[in-house]
């Protein structure tokens, strides 16, 4: 089970203080484990911005990207693909987060204190990693936070085609249990590759409803 940091020293401000146009909700603070557990619980995650010397922005979208875990879709290709991987959890986190980091990729954010932070909630059982294995080597895979019954994912990445997507139905598969009707899987913002796969936006406000039930939920087995 998850091992509970202590308290956070830092107070984020309430959802009702949030500009209502505005995805960046607070910057300061620290990526200490009890600063970023109590920030999913109120429905923000963490990112660089600026250089990585700025303070840590503080962001709950506007539009929230979401996956129904009854709304994934997946092609024909796409399940005969999976059938040439091995689906793992957490059996290499670091090299999930360090190919999900890689500096050539465009777009990257993931600096050497988000880097640390990370791998300091994967020891305290926070953070996990499905992961896509062909051969004995790791072809793709994702990371993110799982809190009771919300999954909230950072980032994903891929070395053979379709290796991610096929870690995201291995992810899908594990929420789909009983609970799965209280379970949220976030993807923090929908992107027109994202969306091919059947995630989707909702509200703010919506996605703190659903947050405050995926709160009170188990956390899934794979994860526990």
């Amino acid at each position: 089970m998850p091992v509970l940091p202590d308290p956070s020293p830092w107070v984020f401000p309430e959802p009702a203080e949030w500009d209502p146009e505005d995805d960046l909700v607070a910057m300061g603070g620290d990526l200490a484990p009890s600063t970023l557990i109590w920030a999913y619980l109120q429905g923000l995650f963490p990112m660089p911005v600026g250089s990585p010397r700025d303070p840590i922005g503080w962001f709950s979208p506007v539009r929230r990207g979401v996956l129904p875990l009854g709304g994934m879709v997946v092609s024909k290709s796409l399940r005969r693909s999976a059938r040439d991987f091995e689906v793992r959890v957490d059996a290499d986190f670091e090299q999930v987060i360090d190919a999900c980091g890689d500096r050539r990729r465009e777009g990257g954010w993931i600096t050497r204190d988000v880097r640390s932070a990370y791998l300091e909630l994967h020891r305290l059982g926070w953070a996990h990693s499905v992961e896509t294995w062909r051969d004995g080597r790791l072809a793709g895979g994702l990371y993110g936070v799982a809190i009771g019954g919300l999954f909230a994912g950072e980032s994903m990445f891929h070395h053979e085609r379709d290796a991610s997507k096929v870690a995201l139905m291995g992810l899908v598969d594990l929420l789909r249990d009983e609970h799965a009707d209280r379970r949220t899987l976030d993807v923090q913002w929908q992107t027109p590759h994202l969306a091919t796969l059947g995630v989707v936006e909702i509200s703010r406000a919506a996605y703190l409803e659903r947050l405050r039930v995926a709160a009170s939920a188990p956390l899934p087995t794979a994860f526990g």
